[in-house]
């Protein structure tokens, strides 16, 4: 019978949400699938780009941990695509690869000022919270008003997590430096911008909700802000989501406020032009015009110019791709040129054979983990029926790879490693009262993965 001998690049949801599927779909031959991160541990962004004090996350996670468990896939964690191993060496030793590498890095805001210290990418906060072993330990937090530019889901992780209080954060998997880092910020506003109004937004009505239930915070609403046209109110009565969205702005409307010590402010109709300097090269305050609605869902400038003063910005306007050694790329959208997963060359549209991609390196950057199943059905379905075009490796053994990354000298980890710092964390957070603490640096993670198991001496 055939065999399939797969490589998956990226151990996050898109990579084994493929590989799952793979291995249950209708097909004739058999599947042996190898799954490669350059961290030490999988999940991707769940475990880096998702804010810890997110209990539903935990669900997810466990979803992947029973595929992962079932012993049918190997994975090496702590591997470099383009250093470790390359292009070449999957061809040498696999029939295909599926990229599932995801986008970690922030898009750009091209408006005067962000280059000034004080501003900051989202993503790069995020990586920082989560504590992703390739960030610094420690981040600048040291404003007492800061702004958010955006109105997704990001937008709203990082705006809760600046102004929630750190101890209510203990209950999560945060880490020791981050705790410390944000026990230590004088921050009293936060203040969120978006263009549009509030029936545009992008975020999830659950994590609006999130927002409404930090103590000791205040939520700032603005009634100009809430003079609808007719256009958004067809919006609220014919969509139920955004019928949710409207109501708990409205009761937060009600509230009364002034009393909490910390207050975090929604601003809507607000386009932020220019980030100003307060004459040190750091930032000062934000600059932004006032829009008004269309009439059919878009605004327009109205020319009116208001200023903020704030001593950090965090632009959350989207991730972008990250182009990989040896695969096309397409630098505007931030991903790998594809149709419907094969990947193509960049010149002229022709199918790279035995190459394919998945999740945001696939589509860009939307749509919520959910949707990643369906993103990978597609893919794994035009391998499948590619049978004929894949790729004659030299050495398709199992052992191959194996030797290969032992003779480089790499350090990788695999499944039981990950199970053994999984237990780690668990085993850190006990001893504190705390579920779990996240180990951060990169080293301390591969140790506590590749350490010998006990005896049962």
């Amino acid at each position: 019978m055939t065999r399939l001998r797969l490589a998956i690049v990226g151990a996050g949801p898109a990579g084994i949400y493929a590989a799952d599927i793979l291995l249950k779909a209708e097909r004739e031959f058999d599947v042996s699938i190898d799954l490669f991160d350059q961290l030490p541990a999988p999940y991707g962004l769940v475990r880096y780009g998702v804010a810890p004090d997110h209990p539903r996350i935990k669900g997810i996670i466990t979803a992947l941990r029973e595929v992962l468990d079932r012993g049918d896939i190997r994975i090496f964690g702590n591997v470099r695509f383009g250093t470790d191993i390359t292009l070449d060496d999957l061809k040498r030793h696999y029939n295909a690869v599926i990229f599932a590498t995801g986008a970690v890095r922030d898009a750009d805001l091209d408006i005067p000022g962000m280059e000034l210290e004080g501003s900051y990418g989202a993503a790069d906060f995020v990586s920082w919270y989560d504590g992703h072993p390739d960030y610094p330990r420690t981040w600048p937090l040291d404003a007492q008003s800061v702004a958010v530019i955006g109105n997704g889901n990001v937008a709203l992780d990082v705006s809760r997590i600046l102004a929630k209080h750190p101890e209510d954060l203990l209950p999560t998997e945060i880490p020791d430096n981050v705790y410390e880092g944000l026990t230590a910020s004088p921050v009293t506003d936060v203040h969120v911008f978006g263009r549009r109004g509030p029936t545009s937004v992008k975020f999830t009505p659950l994590e609006l909700r999130e927002l409404g239930e930090l103590r000791d915070v205040d939520m700032i609403l603005y009634d100009e802000d809430f003079d609808y046209d007719d256009h958004a109110r067809e919006v609220i009565a014919g969509n139920k989501q955004v019928l949710v969205i409207d109501r708990v702005l409205q009761q937060w409307r009600q509230r009364e406020v002034g009393q909490a010590s910390r207050r975090l402010h929604l601003h809507f109709y607000a386009r932020p032009t220019e980030l100003v300097d307060d004459g040190t090269g750091r930032v000062g305050a934000i600059r932004y015009e006032r829009t008004a609605p269309d009439g059919q869902g878009g605004v327009y400038g109205t020319g009116e110019i208001r200023e903020i003063p704030v001593q950090a910005v965090y632009r959350a306007v989207g991730y972008f791709g990250s182009p990989l050694p040896g695969v096309p790329f397409d630098k505007r959208h931030g991903v790998i040129p594809n149709h419907e997963g094969q990947v193509l060359h960049a010149k002229d549209n022709t199918q790279i054979y035995g190459v394919y991609a998945t999740g945001w390196i696939k589509r860009g950057p939307v749509g919520l983990i959910g949707h990643t199943k369906s993103d990978a059905m597609e893919t794994v379905s035009h391998l499948i029926n590619d049978l004929g075009n894949w790729w004659t490796p030299a050495d398709p053994s199992e052992e191959a790879i194996v030797a290969l990354l032992n003779e480089r000298g790499v350090e990788y980890t695999n499944l039981d490693g990950w199970h053994n710092l999984d237990a780690h964390e668990q085993a850190l957070g006990a001893a504190r009262g705390r579920a779990r603490i996240k180990v951060v640096p990169r080293d301390e993670m591969v140790r506590a993965s590749n350490r010998p198991a006990p005896s049962s001496d």
